[in-house]
């Protein structure tokens, strides 16, 4: 089937977005190539997101949200002890963004740009994220592993420690050699802290 004879959607729109970001970059990319890519009128791609402006930021939005769905269901899945549920999100989120940089990097490219200029996207994604690692520590709390008086101060901590193995601009380090066993030394550590004294 053509792409003018399939029902335009939302999400078709952004794919295609992707591939022309991919191909063109952020900087010449315009409404009119990802129409052109669908072999539609770019007045039918306004007809789903008003600006570029709209396009851009949901683009964002997807690619972001790949990453939060991962790690949500480490977050919700009680078979695993809290310690074991916040390393693995910890190494999920890393394994993420290496993936990111590593197997598409034009793409992780124009996303570095549009994460800068984003609207809300970044911010909601971010406030997702500390929420699930606030989930993993008050549920360690309950299970009397950690020790944490205030369970989201203490995840916006965790998360901005970990923050070079996962905040992009950190990424041209993420392949250095040594830095997986920093990665693992620095979440021994959080682990540790989180702890708590023992009797």
């Amino acid at each position: 089937m053509s792409p003018t004879t399939e029902t335009l959607t939302a999400e078709r729109i952004l794919e295609a977005t992707e591939e022309v970001l991919r191909r063109h970059g952020p900087a010449k990319a315009t409404v009119v190539d990802v129409a052109r890519a669908l072999g539609v009128s770019h007045g039918s791609v306004y007809r789903h997101f008003r600006t570029k402006a709209a396009l851009r930021e949901a683009v964002t939005k997807r690619w972001l949200d790949r990453t939060s769905e991962t790690l949500s269901a480490i977050t919700a899945d009680q078979t695993r002890a809290p310690e074991t549920r916040l390393r693995d999100w910890l190494a999920a989120l890393y394994d993420a963004k290496r993936r990111k940089a590593g197997d598409d990097p034009e793409l992780f490219a124009t996303y570095m740009v549009l994460t800068g200029e984003s609207g809300s996207a970044v911010g909601e994604h971010l406030d997702d994220l500390t929420g699930q690692l606030t989930r993993i520590i008050e549920a360690g709390v309950a299970a009397g592993t950690f020790t944490a008086s205030d369970p989201a101060t203490t995840a916006r901590a965790v998360f901005h420690a970990t923050g070079r193995f996962h905040d992009p601009s950190y990424y041209q380090e993420w392949e250095l050699p040594g830095a997986e066993d920093d990665f693992r030394a620095l979440v021994d550590l959080l682990l540790h802290g989180l702890r708590g004294p023992r009797a």
